[in-house]
């Protein structure tokens, strides 16, 4: 069952986060030596970066040991500001020491491929980051962050689109119904290859969606509930969001 934990407000939970995510990639290292994190665009999953950013606890991580995933991104030139690229990359990654060579952003509309062949490209880089024990094509993320749609959306999986249907681990996605309606997308298969999902959203025109998301609805019509780690599922709330949940949901706040 996902748990559910409710902060004050956008700020505090992002600081929140930040913190927890520290927290989780630390212990990571510390019993594999490296880590995999998959980071989410939109507002408060930039916020939570810029926090992370802004935390002298940041340093804790060894950022030279962490290989940074994507869950979706539109497909836009490179370097385009509504990229969650280049959102991460202004938040965080500029900021703190990475491995460029284990960042991973999935291609942009300029890098001479089509969706559908920059999907596969994509399926091909997280095939070769596996390892046996993934049993998969997909490693074993150890946090994978997603934001949640008024429309219960999470990556760019929306509510009625084929991708909702793929078992391969990324898709092109056309026609979405949030501006630009290209993207590329992992699928419900490859989130749920995470051992930890963070469903992180703030807001009152979240509210009905969080609840719908906690519920037992059909993936197909609200994708986030089909979105669940294999050890954890935690959604990550401010009050606003939190507004429409049932109230034997149990939901720890913080001041």
């Amino acid at each position: 069952m996902p748990s559910v934990v409710v902060h004050q407000d956008q700020d505090l939970l992002a600081k929140a986060v930040a913190a927890r995510l520290v927290t989780r990639l630390v212990d990571a290292q510390s019993a594999g030596g490296g880590a995999h994190v998959v980071l989410t665009g939109g507002g408060v999953g930039t916020a939570v970066l810029a926090e992370l950013a802004a935390a002298p606890a940041r340093d804790a991580v060894d950022w030279q040991n962490v290989d940074i995933w994507w869950g979706d991104e539109r497909y836009l030139p490179s370097g385009h500001e509504e990229r969650n690229e280049t959102g991460a990359r202004a938040a965080l990654l500029d900021h703190v020491d990475v491995d460029e060579r284990r960042v991973h952003p999935m291609p942009a509309s300029d890098s001479g491929l089509s969706p559908e062949d920059a999907a596969r490209k994509y399926a091909e880089a997280l095939r070769k980051a596996t390892r046996p024990d993934d049993h998969g094509d997909v490693p074993s993320f150890d946090v994978l962050m997603l934001g949640l749609g008024p429309d219960a959306h999470v990556a760019s999986l929306f509510p009625g689109l084929p991708a909702l249907r793929e078992s391969r681990p990324v898709v092109a996605v056309h026609g979405a119904p949030k501006p630009p309606p290209t993207r590329l997308s992992l699928t419900l298969p490859a989130l749920r290859s995470a051992r930890e999902v963070w469903i992180i959203a703030a807001g009152e025109s979240k509210a009905k969606a969080a609840r719908l998301a906690l519920s037992d609805a059909d993936p197909a019509e609200v994708p986030a509930a089909g979105a669940r780690g294999k050890q954890r599922t935690l959604f990550v709330l401010d009050r606003a969001a939190a507004g429409e949940l049932p109230p034997d949901i149990s939901r720890p706040a913080s001041r």
